[in-house]
C-alpha cells in the first residue's frame, strides 16, 4: 500500500469521518481530497492582485560560478569583520566607549548606495492604486520618500480597505546569512530628523522573536510632522511605543525588547487620498538622562501570579 493510500484509509477510520458514514465513499473520497489539498497549500497564501507563480523552487536560482565565488569572498569578509569586532569591540569600537556613547546615528542617507537598505511598499501590491517612490534628495544627504495614496480597494470582491505606503529597512544579515540585531539596550530614546508635510506617519519597529506566530508582532507610535520647509527634530521615548499584532493593539503589553532589534519602518495610512512627502536626514539613538520612565501604558497581572 502506497504513503497516500495509507494516509487516505487512516483519515478515513477517524470519528468525524465516520459521521459522514451515511453517504457513499466516492463522497469521503472528494471530502478527503480537500482537508489534504487544503493542508498542503495553506502556507502558498496568494494576496488578491498578485499573480500566481508557477514555476517550481530551483528555476528561481542562478547558478553562476562567478556570483558563488562572489558570494564566498562577501561572506568570508563579513566573518573576518565578526572576529575582528569580538576582539576590540561592539561595531569596531572599544567596550569602553560603545559603553559611554549617549548618541548613535544608526541610518544616515549620504547616497545612492544607502537606499540599498530600504524596501518601498504601497497596497499596488494588493491591487490597490497607491505609488511610493524612494530617492535621494538634494545635495545627496537626504532620503526622499514622495508618491500619491488612494483608499480605493481593488475590485477583487476580497480586500475591503486599502490606501497605505511604506517604507521599511531591511533586516541586517551577518555571514552565511544569519540574522543581525541592533543592539539598543544603552539607550533609551529614538532621534529623527526629518521634514514632512504635515501628514501622521506610522512608526513600526521590529524585534526578534522566540516563536513563529510572533512574527507578525510590532511596536508602534505616531510621528506627527508640521510641514513647511523647516526641519523637524523628533525624539520619542522606546517607553511609548505600544504592542501590536497584525494591526491590532494587544492587551498583554510589554516593554520593547531593545537588544534585539531587526528593522524599522515608516507607514502612511490615514485615509487622506492625494500627494504625500517625507524626507528624512538620518535616524539614530539617544541615552536622554531625564527620561525615567520604563513603559508608558497599563501591565496586566496574572491572578495568581506564575
Amino acid at each position: 500500500m502506497k504513503a497516500s493510500e495509507r494516509t487516505m484509509s487512516s483519515i478515513l477510520r477517524l470519528p468525524w469521518m465516520r459521521l459522514l458514514g451515511s453517504g457513499c465513499l466516492h463522497h469521503q473520497q472528494h471530502l478527503l481530497r480537500l482537508v489534504l489539498s487544503r493542508s498542503v497549500t495553506q502556507g502558498e497564501y496568494r494576496r488578491p492582485g498578485k499573480p500566481r507563480e508557477d514555476k517550481p523552487p530551483w528555476q528561481k536560482i542562478n547558478f553562476s560560478f562567478s556570483k558563488g565565488l562572489d558570494g564566498i569572498w562577501k561572506h568570508m569578509t563579513l566573518l573576518k569583520r565578526e572576529f575582528l569586532e569580538r576582539w576590540v569591540g561592539p561595531q569596531g569600537k572599544p567596550i569602553l566607549e560603545h559603553m559611554l556613547e549617549q548618541n548613535q546615528v544608526v541610518w544616515e542617507f549620504r547616497g545612492p548606495e544607502s537606499l540599498e537598505q530600504w524596501t518601498v511598499s504601497s497596497d499596488r501590491e494588493i491591487g490597490g492604486q497607491s505609488e511610493a517612490y524612494l530617492k535621494v534628495g538634494r545635495n545627496n544627504n537626504t532620503c526622499f520618500l514622495y508618491g500619491t495614496l488612494s483608499s480605493t480597494p481593488p475590485r477583487d470582491g476580497e480586500t475591503r480597505y486599502s490606501g497605505y505606503c511604506s517604507m521599511r529597512s531591511k533586516q541586517p544579515l551577518a555571514s552565511f546569512d544569519r540574522k543581525k540585531h541592533y543592539d539598543w539596550s544603552s539607550f533609551n530614546t529614538l532621534h529623527l530628523r526629518v521634514r514632512g508635510d504635515g501628514r501622521p506617519w506610522m512608526i513600526n519597529i521590529a524585534t526578534e522573536t522566540y516563536f513563529s506566530h510572533q512574527k507578525d508582532d510590532f511596536y508602534h507610535y505616531f510621528l506627527y510632522t508640521r510641514g513647511g520647509p523647516y526641519w523637524q527634530e523628533v525624539k520619542i521615548p522606546f517607553s511609548k511605543f505600544f504592542l501590536t499584532h497584525r494591526g491590532r493593539v494587544q492587551d498583554d503589553q510589554h516593554p520593547l525588547w531593545l537588544d534585539k532589534i531587526n528593522t524599522i519602518g515608516f507607514t502612511l495610512g490615514d485615509k487622506a487620498d492625494g500627494p504625500f512627502q517625507l524626507e528624512i536626514n538620518y535616524i539614530g539613538v539617544s541615552k536622554d538622562y531625564a527620561h525615567t520612565e520604563e513603559f508608558a501604558y497599563e501591565l496586566y497581572k496574572r491572578n495568581p501570579e506564575v
